[in-house]
């Protein structure tokens, strides 16, 4: 029986090495996992005046500063315009980002805002209320649709905060506020922005971290009267200006959890 010569055998040898080495090479050059888009909950907690009182629909408070009781039916507000910031310094914007908060919205008191591309970022930007662009637009769909019942006008645009209840102090033994406007002097729309208390936000699948932010609804009489004075904004204006802006410019990150 003839043999091959020495060489041409470890050249085959050689060749079947390989061969049996590039699959394990590739297989495990596969095997690296690839981050994939992943979502963030954003939910507000809330608290009561200068005492921090936990505070709910349909609890009855003191406010500490007016001195009236109040007992809230509804608070209902925009958060819009979702931007993070990435590590690296640049940032990502939600598309198409509004949200309608409420103790009967979707999520309630919170949102989640979902396929965020993986990475890690250092802040967060939201709007309170609803952009100038949209305002004009005119009712839309989703949380910005007219059954929502929070939209005056072309012209008066969206109603960003409302805060109904009931209280003894008011003439009537009510107070209703409805609060909005867009443009000038009446903008009440307000951006803000948190840096998760220095921590870095993880995103991606199979996590689902959560931003907490914190509220304060007795803020609303920061700078306003005792409803046993005025108990009823329903149209944009210097009192409707300050009431959003004293509530909206408090809220405060409280807390990130994933």
């Amino acid at each position: 029986m003839n043999r091959l010569p020495v060489k041409i055998t470890l050249l085959i040898a050689a060749l079947v090495t390989t061969t049996l080495l590039l699959p394990s090479c590739k297989k495990e050059k596969q095997s690296t996992p690839i981050a994939q888009n992943g979502d963030m909950k954003v939910q507000f907690d809330f608290v009561f005046g200068s005492n921090q009182l936990p505070w709910e629909i349909g609890k009855t408070m003191v406010h500490t500063k007016t001195g009236d009781t109040l007992t809230f039916s509804l608070l209902k507000f925009y958060v819009s315009n979702i931007r993070l910031k990435k590590t690296d310094g640049t940032w990502w914007s939600e598309p198409n980002s509004y949200y309608l908060l409420c103790t009967d919205c979707e999520e309630g008191y919170s949102f989640t805002v979902k396929n965020i591309p993986a990475g890690n970022y250092t802040e967060m930007q939201y709007t309170m209320g609803v952009d100038s662009a949209a305002n004009t637009l005119g009712a839309s769909t989703g949380a910005l649709s007219l059954a929502n019942g929070m939209f005056w006008d072309w012209n008066s645009g969206y109603i960003m905060l409302k805060a109904e209840g009931t209280s003894p102090n008011s003439p009537s033994g009510n107070f209703i506020f409805h609060l909005g406007g867009f443009t000038g002097t009446n903008n009440v729309i307000t951006v803000k922005s948190t840096d998760f208390g220095g921590a870095v936000l993880d995103v991606e699948k199979q996590k689902y971290p959560v931003v907490k932010l914190l509220a304060n609804p007795a803020r609303l009489w920061h700078s306003s009267p005792s409803v046993s004075v005025k108990s009823v904004i329903h149209a944009p204006g210097p009192e409707a200006v300050t009431m959003a802006k004293d509530f909206y410019n408090n809220i405060a990150f409280k807390a990130l959890e994933q």
